[in-house]
């Protein structure tokens, strides 16, 4: 019994704190649950070097439990987790690529983790042919050329010329390629900042 009292404090506590909770307004548990199971972030596929991630997150989180009643809100999440399951583990591997220390600037990707971005990223880019070009060598990652803070993927041609490309523009071509009745909106949502 007292455990079910801790927990439902810890729950409450943050109402508490936020003025939800007063002596002319009570919440029942299901708002409480609906509120708490709110709160989790949703994924976001934007760069962490992007000034958008500053001004994200320093916006403040809006309660939006009351649209889990609607059933089209409902239908929507449950495309927006499929989309999301589909995509996180090329995004995952991609900001790995770019952002751990696997690779120094101007190193050429591995077997593996070459064929997953060709096949899974730079076949969906909307100008892949142009990118391409004589035919692919390989992929590497280095820094871009213009914005040396930030590193990117390159395809290095046959013929010893090179260009980047945006892995996350080949992954909103790819959300629209497979999912083209809720691509906009997912890509509306998800993804924070225009790429070239």
């Amino acid at each position: 019994m007292s455990s079910m009292t801790s927990l439902l404090l810890f729950r409450t506590l943050p109402l508490l704190r936020n003025g939800f909770l007063n002596h002319r307004h009570q919440v029942s548990i299901a708002d409480r649950r609906r509120l708490c199971c709110s709160l989790a972030d949703k994924p976001q596929f934007i760069e962490d070097d992007s000034p958008a991630v500053a001004a994200m997150n320093s916006t403040p989180r809006i309660d939006e439990s009351w649209r889990y009643e609607d059933p089209d809100y409902r239908k929507w999440k449950n495309i927006e987790a499929e989309i999301v399951g589909d995509i996180e583990p090329i995004f995952l591997l991609a900001k790995d690529i770019l952002h751990s220390d696997r690779y120094l600037d101007g190193e050429r990707l591995d077997f593996e983790d070459e064929k997953i971005i060709v096949e899974k990223l730079l076949a969906y880019h909307p100008y892949s042919k142009d990118k391409i070009g004589c035919g692919i060598d390989f992929i590497m990652v280095d820094r871009h050329p213009q914005f040396r803070h930030s590193r990117c993927l390159f395809v290095v041609r046959r013929d010893g010329g090179w260009i980047d490309f945006s892995y996350q523009k080949c992954l909103r071509a790819y959300v629209r390629d497979r999912y083209p009745s809720h691509a906009e909106r997912f890509i509306r949502e998800h993804f924070k900042r225009a790429s070239t």
